[in-house]
């Protein structure tokens, strides 16, 4: 799955006060959760902590990609946000996060979930994609960022 297919604008959410990685969990799950109601936030939450106690979804440059399993019907589901400040991640290059792509995927999707992290990572590993996403000042410039 491509980025455009994963998120949308109500999905996107531009400079927020993360404060924490806890926090900006909460957020993330919160925002999925408005957005698709057959979907429960604290249990959005709950998996993507768990995931992250197995190993922090920082991936470098200032991203993160928090994912996890979870029934949302037959396809991935994101939710892109950017951070006022970057906070703590725990990332493999030690950097603090600014941008957070958060998915959920269906539980029985294997190879999709593999495919849709490596596409994501390949497009956010790209500097020139990272600046504009950093460079966005509105929720929908954001999301036209990233989808185009």
């Amino acid at each position: 799955m491509t980025i455009p297919e994963l998120i949308t604008p109500d999905r996107t959410l531009c400079a927020i006060e993360g404060v924490s990685k806890k926090r900006t969990l909460e957020i993330l799950a919160n925002t999925i959760a408005r957005a698709v109601p057959s979907i429960n936030a604290d249990e959005v939450f709950r998996r993507l902590i768990a995931r992250e106690r197995l190993g922090s979804t920082g991936i470098g440059f200032g991203i993160a990609l928090p994912h996890c399993r979870m029934e949302c019907g037959s396809k991935a589901i994101g939710a892109l946000i950017t951070l006022k400040q970057p906070i703590e991640f725990d990332a493999i290059d030690g950097q603090k996060v600014d941008i957070l792509f958060a998915m959920l995927v269906p539980e029985n999707a294997n190879a999709e979930h593999l495919d849709t992290l490596s596409s994501l990572a390949r497009s956010l590993n790209d500097a020139g994609f990272r600046d504009s996403l950093r460079q966005a000042d509105s929720d929908q410039a954001l999301f036209q960022a990233a989808v185009s």
